[in-house]
């Protein structure tokens, strides 16, 4: 590990004197792109991360945000990406992922209540992209399921683009009070700083400088020491020691070892506090012999947490820790300088201002090619070959083989379980039973996650746009209303001028739809340099949202076979826009080209109209249409007691696969007995347009442009299953 010469000079400029070594693997880490966002940063400020609801923003391990009511409940909101692992050793770098992501929520005081998993390979057909998929969701659940934390909703995408950098994402809601909070603020000197968790070891040492630059051809063999290895029995017992130390109080502030390990964690503590540190290294308890100060400061070894404690309760804390099997050190001290030192062996290894080494990274000012959409070159596909292909395609097919292998109904939360458009979990008034079969009782919390890199790469502005107005309609289609968001923000290598306009393209648009939606974005991640010799990743903005209602009843995706079908939102079937197939899985599977659809004049008010009609007594069913089009929402919720008799006049509106396979977000099918009701309610927020009628046949009636097609639900059961028929 080395600095970069102009950073060296800045280093010594501050010093006044050459760095140790320790200093400077410690600055090339905590300076790097994964820690300092030092691309990334300067296009940030484009977030609107304020609300009355908003209780910790941007900056800390989780935000924090209140929800309706006013009785001082709290959610935790994080994301974290562990993409470079993932693609050298898929299984530990997912599992340590998803033990990241919950430690972030520990260290705000908050208890771990459900997981979000999005995740993006290579081309499905291609072995390798097979392996590396089995190899993160075993991960993912391994770890999910053995600390006992809900893995409830996600997405996953494929794209040829990802074959040499995959991406992991995964995010986490916590659950905590206005008087447990606590966040990774170092609060007073003289305060006692103690490591408490797993020992550490030589792993995952340089891990931050890892993810802050290209995968070379040889990652999976020779950056694997940079990979973290984790145990999810010892995060289970921090899991639960963690939520002692908060009930009786002896937690001042907390920060969780993830990127750039203790030297990362300690050093921001107290700098976000403007004080200093004095640490013993030689005091840290280790599980292998003859370690250094850099190994010491730099290795991320798992499932470890660094707490600020009142010298008066060291010794409880201890005690604890013990009881639960959990190593404690006590290895230093909040000061007053603003100094950031380090000892070992009795000799100083780092003195640096604290702020400094956190925050004295410059920005990179790189140059930003403006992304173009491709000009209209469409395919000529006949209907029923074009239904099968995208309906059966890996990206649209079901993700069940996903998500069974998560526990989702750990901790009895879960009302509305994965493969809907949201989960939606039942946060309970205090006192009430777990079995309580009162849906009213309580606030339902929906919780979605994902992007589309189709969108993203065919249009990047235009795309982000789309997936903060897909999620935002996930959330609503289950009758809650968004409250706040978190990012993912995953791009190429920044210093190509075409990659960084396109990184900027999907901030701005991300940014500026949840804007529009008055959906404050209160925390995030970015992840760069997702750049291989394939090339760059598609610019991927993953976005994971909650919404909250009274209760936690929601319609369901199936239909019920009794109502009338309604297509809200379709500018193209309204004919005020014209019919586009830009981003489409129509012409991921056909080739050709297109630009991206145009989106609702008034996103804000259609999501509030769907969240009031969706939770109406006279609404059976419910899904967005996003990913697919029109073809494989209605085949996602025809079932075996369900059916649907569709058509559609497309006279003047475009051809059958433009308005079939188009893929507008902002659209929504639902099922009611009161389709007036509907239609006044959407009247001059969205189009509305009849459909037909459900029905108890199991199949799908379909007539469009004059051509019919009829699919029993065996039949498009079979066709959604190519990646559990694969993967057995």
């Amino acid at each position: 590990m080395s600095l970069s010469d102009a950073d060296h000079n800045l280093v010594v400029e501050e010093l006044g004197r050459e760095p140790t070594q320790a200093e400077a693997a410690l600055f090339e880490n905590l300076w790097s792109e994964h820690c300092a966002y030092r691309s990334s940063r300067p296009l940030l400020g484009a977030f609107d991360s304020e609300g009355d609801q908003v209780v910790v923003g941007p900056g800390d391990d989780a935000a924090v945000v209140a929800l309706p009511g006013g009785d001082g409940t709290y959610i935790t909101m994080g994301i974290e990406s562990h993409n470079h692992p993932s693609y050298v050793d898929p299984f530990d770098g997912a599992a340590t992922g998803v033990g990241g992501i919950v430690r972030d929520t520990l260290s705000m005081g908050a208890y771990p209540i459900a997981l979000a998993d999005s995740l993006y390979f290579g081309d499905f057909d291609r072995e390798h992209s097979r392996y590396l998929l089995e190899g993160v969701v075993e991960g993912i659940s391994h770890y999910g399921n053995c600390i006992g934390v809900p893995t409830v909703t996600g997405s996953a995408a494929f794209h040829e683009d990802y074959e040499g950098n995959p991406l992991v994402n995964v995010s986490c809601i916590g659950l905590v009070d206005e008087e447990r909070m606590i966040t990774a603020e170092a609060q007073q000197p003289g305060n006692t700083l103690v490591l408490v968790g797993n020992s550490t070891g030589r792993d995952g040492l340089g891990g931050a400088s890892f993810a802050s630059e290209d995968l070379a051809e040889d990652a999976e063999t020779e950056d694997r020491p940079a990979v973290q290895v984790g145990d999810p029995y010892t995060e289970k017992l921090l899991i639960e020691a963690n939520e002692q130390l908060i009930d009786e109080g002896l937690i001042e502030s907390a920060r969780d070892l993830g990127a750039a390990g203790l030297g990362g964690a300690s050093s921001e503590l107290v700098a976000k506090g403007g004080l200093g540190a004095e640490i013993e290294l030689t005091e840290v308890h280790e599980r292998e012999p003859n370690m250094n100060a850099m190994e010491y400061l730099l290795a991320e070894s798992q499932e470890r947490m660094c707490y600020e404690v009142a010298p008066e309760n060291v010794d409880r804390v201890k005690a604890i820790a013990e009881r639960f099997d959990l190593g404690a050190s006590v290895i230093g001290e909040v000061t007053d300088t603003g100094d950031y030192v380090c000892t070992f062996e009795g000799e100083t290894v780092v003195d640096c201002d604290a702020e400094f080494l956190g925050e004295g990274a410059p920005f990179n000012d790189l140059p930003a090619e403006e992304p173009t959409q491709p000009e209209r070159d469409l395919p000529e596909v006949a209907i029923e070959e074009a239904f099968e292909a995208v309906v059966g395609s890996p990206n649209t097919a079901s993700k069940r083989w996903i998500y069974r292998q998560y526990d989702h109904e750990v901790q009895v939360r879960t009302a509305t379980p994965p493969g809907d458009d949201a989960a939606v979990l039942a946060i309970r008034e205090a006192g009430a039973e777990a079995s309580d079969d009162d849906s009213e009782s309580g606030v339902g919390l929906a919780y979605t996650a994902g992007a589309d890199p189709n969108w993203t790469d065919t249009a990047p502005y235009d795309g982000a746009r789309a997936v903060a107005l897909e999620n935002a309609t996930n959330l609503a289609a289950k009758g809650t209303t968004p409250l706040a968001a978190v990012d993912c923000l995953n791009g190429g290598n920044p210093e190509k001028p075409d990659v960084y306009g396109a990184f900027k393209g999907i901030v701005d648009g991300l940014a500026d739809m949840c804007s529009t939606l008055d959906v404050p974005v209160v925390g995030g991640n970015v992840s760069l340099y997702n750049d291989s010799v394939s090339g760059p990743i598609p610019p991927t903005p993953t976005l994971a949202m909650v919404g909250t209602k009274d209760g936690y009843d929601a319609p369901p995706l199936s239909l019920s076979g009794e109502g009338d079908l309604l297509l809200v939102g379709a500018r193209a079937l309204d004919g005020d826009a014209e019919p586009r197939l830009g981003g489409s899985e129509y012409l991921g599977q056909f080739g050709g080209s297109d630009r991206f659809p145009t989106l609702l004049d008034y996103p804000g008010a259609f999501v509030d109209t769907l969240a009031d009609v969706a939770d109406d007594a006279a609404t059976l069913a419910t899904h967005d249409l996003s990913h697919g089009g029109l073809a494989v929402g209605l085949a996602e919720m025809v079932h075996e007691d369900g059916g649907a008799s569709v058509e559609i006049d497309a006279a003047n509106k475009g051809t059958g696969a433009e308005l079939l396979f188009g893929e507008q977000p902002g659209r929504v099918v639902i099922e009611t007995t009161d389709a007036r009701a509907v239609r006044e309610a959407f009247d001059g927020v969205a189009p509305v347009y009849e459909l037909g009628s459900a029905d108890d046949s199991g199949r799908l009636d379909l007539t469009i442009a004059g051509e019919s097609l009829r699919y029993d639900a065996e039949t498009i059961a079979d066709l959604r299953s190519i990646i559990a028929d694969e993967l057995a």
